[in-house]
């Protein structure tokens, strides 16, 4: 016996990623509603071996369903999701609308699983910002045995982190590069993204710092433990899939950097590759449909007296979002439903 489970934004990219990502994994599914807007209706979307017709948001019945997996933005998350939990549906909700709310959930199954029986407050669970959910799948085993104090990081963000629009607007520029006659100026980012990096994701806060490095430095205080020190600066680069981090981490105790890479490597969701030789990391082209959370240039910082470096890549889509929401109802069906 199966689930009853719907994706919301079915026809954007991370609810495509969700789709498929269920499929891959074999997630025991009785029966699956494709939901977009209206203007959306009828859309065909592939799920494994099966295509099914997308339904509309607005008038779906989420009465019987067993877990809805959202993405869809907060606007919309805002009106549908309370109607989806009230129904008694599960809702995993991709958007930042419930992340901060201390009665929800936000989850990373291999960092913080048994925070998820908290879904009860209001039937629903958060899924946190891609940026976040593999750094703190890197931190997580190394916490566990140093303690960390503080965290540095510095992102490189693909494009496809703000969606379709993202995703046109760097292939557009690419190519406008190369005939002259083309003019892409900016849309959906604040400069031109082609052949450039922008240090600017979201909006400014007061204190100069932009909203995605506050979402990083909240969210891993929530998911991971609070009395970590985080700061963080996260830039816009030109690729079209997959999130890397450089992250500096300062431990309570001594952590050697051999030691390091052997707890990494047996960690869950995560995947070492890390030779002292050219070629010998990941970069995010090679993390591209796969599930894993990659680590390399893993070395002692010298500067300070418990400080290791490293270098976290994964594709923003999965794990950084459908793959995180997927799992999260793994979780959900092993721990609470178990039906399948």
């Amino acid at each position: 016996m199966g689930y009853k489970v719907v994706v919301a934004g079915a026809t954007g990219n991370v609810g495509r990623e969700m789709l498929n990502i269920l499929a891959e994994r074999e997630f025991p599914v009785d029966e699956i509603a494709a939901l977009a807007s209206r203007k959306s209706l009828g859309t065909e979307i592939s799920f494994g071996d099966k295509t099914v017709k997308t339904k509309d948001l607005d008038t779906f019945d989420f009465t019987g369903w067993d877990i809805a997996l959202f993405a869809v933005g907060s606007e919309a998350t805002k009106i549908y999701a309370p109607k989806a939990a009230a129904a008694g549906c599960i809702v995993i909700d991709n958007s930042s609308l419930y992340r901060y709310d201390p009665a929800v959930p936000l989850i990373v199954p291999e960092v913080n699983a048994d925070a998820i029986m908290g879904y009860k407050n209001k039937n629903i669970i958060a899924n946190p910002n891609c940026s976040t959910a593999q750094m703190v799948v890197a931190l997580k085993p190394l916490h566990d045995r140093a303690r960390i104090k503080r965290v540095v990081v510095s992102t490189y963000q693909s494009v496809s982190g703000a969606g379709k629009e993202g995703v046109d607007e760097l292939w557009d520029q690419t190519k406008a590069i190369y005939n002259p006659t083309d003019n892409v100026p900016p849309r959906k980012f604040s400069k031109q993204i082609a052949f450039n990096v922008i240090p600017h994701i979201d909006v400014f806060l007061d204190d100069g710092s932009t909203k995605e490095e506050w979402k990083m430095v909240a969210e891993t205080k929530k998911i991971l433990d609070p009395k970590i020190k985080v700061t963080a600066t996260c830039v816009r680069v030109p690729v079209f899939v997959g999130h890397s981090e450089s992250i500096n981490i300062e431990f309570e105790d001594f952590l050697d950097e051999h030691e390091a890479r052997d707890i990494l490597r047996e960690a869950p969701g995560i995947m070492v590759i890390d030779k002292r030789e050219a070629g010998g990391y990941i970069t995010p082209i090679e993390c591209v449909g796969d599930y894993a959370t990659y680590i390399s240039r893993i070395r002692q910082d010298s500067t300070i007296d418990n400080g290791i470096n490293l270098w976290c890549v994964s594709d923003n889509l999965r794990k950084g979002a459908a793959l995180n929401a997927v799992q999260i109802a793994e979780l959900l069906g092993n721990r609470v439903l178990k039906k399948g």
